[in-house]
């Protein structure tokens, strides 16, 4: 399987280990949401009254996740030299392919 992603984010490992968390998104879910394949646009949320604008409100906290990535986003762990090697940047375009291992029957 193979699947199209941005990159959201860069991060630094939260303990100071010699690796980086790359968030990343799907293009489809980028473009649904936002309507827009810029990463870095914002999204403006409009309300009428105080009841819609805390419906609002309670989706998009929703959408965060907590203590770690959002929901709907995918991060891996990178360590220093592949990160390097690769020249990252956020909003740029990259795949990821997941095959499964051939089982021998052993």
């Amino acid at each position: 399987m193979k699947k199209e992603f941005v990159v959201k984010s860069i991060d630094a490992a939260p303990d100071a280990a010699p690796y980086v968390l790359v968030s990343l998104s799907s293009i489809k879910d980028m473009t649904e949401s936002t309507g827009l394949a810029n990463p870095s646009s914002p999204k403006v949320m409009g309300f009428t009254n105080m009841n819609d604008m805390m419906k609002d409100l309670n989706k998009m906290l929703s959408g965060m996740g907590g203590p770690g990535a959002p929901l709907g986003v995918t991060q891996i762990k990178l360590d220093m030299h592949e990160y390097k090697d690769m020249g990252l940047a956020v909003g740029d375009k990259v795949f990821l392919e997941i095959s499964k291992a051939e089982s021998l029957g052993i």
